[in-house]
This record gives structure tokens, sequence and C-alpha cells, in this order.
């Protein structure tokens, strides 16, 4: 099984979401339709920005983790700050 790290955007709120999933295509879904609570459900719509895959879910967990500091963080701000 592959493990997706990714990050979210929204554009509206100027808010970012980090996290993984087995499935990024419903994990997305839930983001931005099926969820009704919750952080994400505050601030649709979501777009993705950022991903990497892993093989397990131990390394994507550290990864996500990393992406959650205040570096990873800065990183992710500034992959959208290109977007723009």
């Amino acid at each position: 099984m592959i493990y997706t790290v990714y990050a979210l955007y929204s554009s509206k709120f100027s808010k970012i979401y980090i996290g993984y999933t087995s499935d990024i295509k419903n994990r997305l879904d839930s983001h931005n339709i099926y969820s009704t609570k919750g952080y994400t459900s505050k601030f649709r719509p979501w777009i993705l920005v950022y991903t990497e895959e892993y093989p397990s879910k131990a390394m994507a967990i550290k990864r996500e983790k990393q992406l959650k500091s205040a570096a990873g963080r800065k990183f992710i701000w500034e992959l959208i700050s290109k977007l723009n």
C-alpha cells in the first residue's frame, strides 16, 4: 500500500492543512464535500498543493509531523506563494 502525505490550501481563508492518507482521492472528497464537522469543513474549498508518496504508514506519519513543524509549514507557504 502507498501512503500519501499532502498539503491543502484554502485561498478563501488563507489556511493550510497537512495530512496523510492511503486514498488521496477519497480523502480530498472528504475534506471538500462529505465532512460535516472538524477543521477542514470550516475553510472550504481546499485545493491540493503538495504531495509525497511513501511505502509505509510509519514513514508517512514521520514526514507529516515534519511538515507540521514551523520549518515544514514555511516550506508549504513558500510553495503556495510561488503558485500565486
